[in-house]
């Protein structure tokens, strides 16, 4: 099980064996009678790792950011798995664009940090949300129009799209269609969680314009790096 919190995912367990390092309350008493020179005192050196797996949901069922207990296969977490594999093909497409030497790596690195901000959005549906739980997940325009700029940036350098394009152009860009076709999906995924009224409907219109960012960066990076993009074909007798 894990839970969102201001916009990053932790384990519940891990979040809680922090506060028990941080936080004086959490701290273990000593039994009764037992002085505290009587018993083992833990080294400053080694601190307690708290585990990964928490076993909660064994039976099929995680929480929300508000605590609610659903189905693991639920909207809410089809669509925040989704834009987790989202960053995580990010992360993989950042490794040859780093490799290339392309400036826009710290893009993609702060979009990653956004899509945390999206999955704390997601995992809070409103439906079982409090005032105080939508404050701290509240998703900001903002963030639409700087993909637009950015969009438009890279629009004006590029030759004007006169046919359909395959996924192609270098691993640089193939890497980039790769997450853009998991962000459409991811898309798909908040969808019907925006006409339910769950989540906020930026969230959708940012993960729409993200994908507009990562087709137009495929492109970008193909031409930067002198790779041909492959034209679609209609093949004979299709």
């Amino acid at each position: 099980m894990a839970v969102w919190l201001l916009g990053g995912r932790l384990g519940l367990r891990g979040y809680l064996g922090a506060s028990r390092l941080l936080c004086p309350r959490f701290r273990s008493r000593a039994p009764q009678g037992e002085e505290d020179g009587d018993r083992p005192q833990p080294s400053s050196k080694t601190p307690k790792i708290p585990k990964i797996y928490t076993k909660t949901g064994d039976k099929g069922f995680s929480s929300t950011f508000t605590g609610e207990r659903r189905r693991k296969d639920d909207q809410v977490f089809e669509a925040v798995g989704t834009t987790d594999e989202l960053s995580s093909a990010i992360g993989f497409a950042m490794e040859l664009i780093t490799e290339k030497g392309h400036t826009f790596a710290n893009e993609l690195e702060n979009i990653q940090c956004t899509l945390q901000d999206v999955g704390a959005a997601l995992a809070t549906p409103r439906s079982s949300a409090r005032e105080a739980h939508l404050k701290r997940v509240t998703f900001e325009a903002s963030r639409i129009l700087e993909l637009e700029q950015w969009i438009d940036k890279y629009t004006s350098q590029l030759p004007p799209l006169t046919a359909f394009i395959l996924p192609s152009g270098g691993k640089s860009s193939a890497a980039l269609h790769l997450c853009r076709a998991v962000c459409r999906r991811a898309e798909r995924r908040v969808v019907p969680l925006v006409q339910t009224g769950e989540t906020d409907a930026n969230v959708a219109k940012f993960l729409n314009r993200l994908s507009d960012y990562l087709f137009t960066l495929a492109r970008y990076a193909a031409m930067k790096e002198g790779n041909q993009e492959k034209i679609y074909k209609k093949r004979d007798g299709a």
